[in-house]
């Protein structure tokens, strides 16, 4: 990249060059053109010449073999080393830029190559001690008499700028304790960045300047403010925190790092992995923020693996030691209460980026293992909460923020999928740690202060409590009923009302045993809240026209459709719902039936139905039903039925089936008696299986016989028969 720049625009001026001596000056141009042209090609040759055949070799002392495990952390003083090739010098590009800085005096080639600087790896062991001086130099002549930076040269000095700090930033973790004077001016570095301060060199300037005037502050020397700098770190060109990224870790690793260091860090963070800053950042930009985060809690690298410009190769390595430290990290921190006894820092610091670690962890979820300690990670949380209801605030805003962003490290760190398409998907965590209903009443008291006031934070705990399959304790039942309802509600959000749906359909069979309630008033009030609140997360507006085939809320979507009947098919199961299943549900349930012949909700449709309707008589939605329609009900039941009939309350229900089944069997054909027998015949296999695994299903058995053989005595009569169905 870099000779192709350079020689384009050495070509550039040899085309302007050849222009200029054609015409009246033909002769001079042709003696200049035969003169000029071997100069090129030589210039050409030379630079190729001079990468392949530069004898140094990037090598450092404490490097040390890449097949560290990343378990093998701070807390023992091992380094993590990261899989990057060794490269040579030869095969780098910085001896070249470092070569045309020297030596070229054309300013466009001098202004190419001082920009290429912080995009180029600069190895360790490279002396650019005479660079550093000569930048300096020439930054230096780019100011006027009045110290302001001359017009016509401010992209000069901003290149020079950013080359100067970056190539010494380098130089500073190489050499690290102690500071040395590496601009060759007599004094010290910092003293060489003050009197740079003083000069008018515009904001951005001064930032990176400042920034690394921050790594060579003398042992007696006074803090450098950037309180200033995060506020306005939006303001910046993307180019600037982007280049923090690379460098701000030689600030950890040195030990030139403060509050307002930490701020910054932060800040950068943020501002490069946010979504709204930074829809689709960069594999790169990924691994410099995730390898400063890893930094930031104590994990520690080697010096020529901080110094690469490119990380990403390693992303896998280094999400997976964020994950396995910020998480240890995490656990010490307990409430948050006490971080200012952390001497180190680390503590402090994890607490600080539970804010931005999401950030980091969630475009890489492919490139780590999941945790599974999502019930240690769960306990910090529930840290959290004891605190803010023990703390007496009133608005307890920064405890309530650490928790929200806790819960959601928990749900990333099990690389749990917060996409609201995924929320009919059946996600599965790595084995937790035991647990009882109880460890999850603080989660549902949670739900119920916050559902009105953060929808996303109710999201993330619905979504937590259905993929751990929490059952509720007996004490907190009701409370979680009382959410589940509220939170389907036609005025919530339909990622929230589908995935209080998914909850609910977990929590099926506790929701159906109603009557176990004592307090008939809570009873009453569930029996009549809880069966329009599960229509309404279905279909929060009866005949809204979908936006498109993605539309959530549309009138058709297969796992949406099937959590639905299955969860009313549960409750159907209990003779209290009937009443309060009645009227809009069998509605709804009948219009989906032109729609499920050919999949298993058939059979959950045909449940509803024959439960509900012998006793709902005045239910006049079925007259609409013809007996064909009926039967093709009954016998699409049939075909699917062998696939869920391990499925207890699938179970109990075949008895009921056989009875329906009968009572429209008349009106079938041959064909259709063919397939009911067999239908049925793979039924009884599945019955027998079940007798001789749980010593059931025999009772169920002998009324699936007798519908087996109505079924082949009217096939029998058919066949004898001169007319046919």
């Amino acid at each position: 990249d870099v000779l192709q720049r350079l020689l384009g625009i050495v070509r550039r001026r040899w085309n302007r060059l050849a222009e200029s001596l054609r015409g009246s000056i033909r002769t001079t141009g042709a003696f200049a053109w035969r003169s000029l042209q071997p100069l090129f090609t030589t210039l050409h040759n030379g630079l190729r010449f001079f990468i392949q055949h530069s004898p140094k070799r990037v090598m450092d002392s404490e490097a040390q073999s890449p097949d560290k495990d990343t378990d093998v952390l701070a807390e023992n003083g091992c380094t993590l080393a990261l899989d990057f090739p060794d490269k040579p010098t030869s095969n780098l590009e910085a001896p070249s830029v470092k070569w045309l800085l020297e030596t070229s005096t054309d300013p466009e080639v001098f202004l190419a190559a001082a920009s290429l600087v912080p995009q180029v790896d600069w190895p360790l062991d490279l002396d650019v001690s005479d660079l550093l001086h000569q930048l300096y130099d020439v930054l230096m002549s780019c100011v006027g008499f009045h110290g302001h930076i001359v017009p016509s040269l401010k992209e000069k000095a901003s290149a020079c700028t950013m080359a100067l700090s970056h190539l010494h930033c380098g130089r500073v973790l190489q050499a690290h304790s102690g500071h040395d004077e590496f601009h060759g001016h007599g004094t010290g570095d910092h003293q060489a960045f003050l009197q740079m301060e003083l000069w008018s060199m515009g904001v951005d300037n001064a930032r990176v300047l400042a920034t690394a005037m921050k790594l060579c502050l003398p042992d007696d020397g006074n803090e450098i403010s950037l309180s200033w700098f995060p506020s306005h770190l939006y303001d910046c060109p993307d180019s600037f925190p982007e280049w923090l990224s690379h460098s701000l870790p030689y600030h950890f690793v040195t030990g030139q790092v403060d509050e307002v260091v930490e701020n910054l860090a932060i800040a950068v963070l943020s501002k490069l992995l946010s979504p709204l800053s930074s829809p689709s950042p960069s594999n790169q930009i990924i691994a410099n923020c995730t390898l400063l985060a890893c930094v930031m809690i104590g994990v520690q690298f080697d010096k020529k693996d901080i110094a690469r410009v490119d990380k990403s190769s390693a992303l896998p390595q280094l999400t997976q030691s964020l994950l396995t430290h910020f998480q240890k990290a995490l656990w010490a921190c307990g409430d948050g209460g006490d971080l200012e006894k952390d001497s180190t820092g680390v503590t402090r610091r994890a607490w600080r980026l539970l804010d931005v670690i999401c950030l980091m962890l969630e475009p890489a979820e492919q490139y780590y293992i999941p945790s599974s300690h999502i019930m240690q990670n769960l306990d910090t949380c529930r840290k959290i909460y004891s605190r803010v209801r023990s703390s007496g605030e009133q608005y307890p805003w920064a405890s309530l923020n650490a928790l929200l962003h806790a819960l959601r490290f928990a749900l990333t760190a099990g690389q749990l999928s917060r996409d609201p398409a995924q929320v009919w998907y059946n996600q599965y965590l790595p084995e937790a740690d035991p647990h009882s209903p109880e460890d999850f009443d603080w989660l549902v008291d949670y739900l119920d202060y916050m559902y009105s006031y953060d929808k996303e934070v109710a999201y993330d705990i619905l979504l937590l409590l259905d993929v751990m399959e929490v059952r509720c304790s007996p004490a907190k039942q009701y409370q979680f009923i009382q959410s589940l309802i509220a939170c389907m509600d036609s005025d919530m959000p339909s990622h929230l009302r589908h995935v209080a749906l998914r909850a609910a359909h977990r929590a099926r069979e506790v929701i159906a045993s109603v009557d176990a309630i004592d307090d008939a008033e809570l009873r009453d009030r569930i029996l009549t809240e809880f069966p329009p609140a599960i229509l309404t997360a279905v279909c929060s507006q009866p005949g809204a026209t979908p936006i498109n085939d993605d539309d959530p809320d549309r009138d058709l979507h297969y796992n949406r459709d099937l959590c639905y009947l299955e969860l009313v098919f549960t409750l159907a199961g209990n003779s209290h719902w009937h009443p309060h299943l009645s009227g809009d549900h069998i509605n709804w349930c009948i219009s989906m039936i032109a729609n499920c012949s050919f999949s298993s909700h058939a059979f959950y449709l045909a449940g509803i139905l024959l439960r509900i309707t012998p006793e709902q008589l005045s239910v006049t939605s079925l007259d609409s039903m013809t007996g064909q329609q009926w039967w093709d009900l009954m016998q699409s039941a049939w075909l699917y039925a062998n696939d869920i009939i391990d499925d207890e309350q699938c179970f109990e229900f075949l008895p009921i089936l056989v009875e329906g089944t009968k009572r429209f069997i008349q009106i079938t054909s041959k064909y259709s008696l063919e397939d009911l027998i067999r239908d049925v015949n793979s039924v009884l296999d599945a019955l027998e299986r079940r007798d001789s695994e749980q010593g059931e299903g025999d009772g169920v058995a002998v009324a699936v016989k007798e519908l087996r053989s109505a079924a082949s005595d009217m096939l029998e009569k058919s066949v004898n028969s001169e007319g046919f169905f």
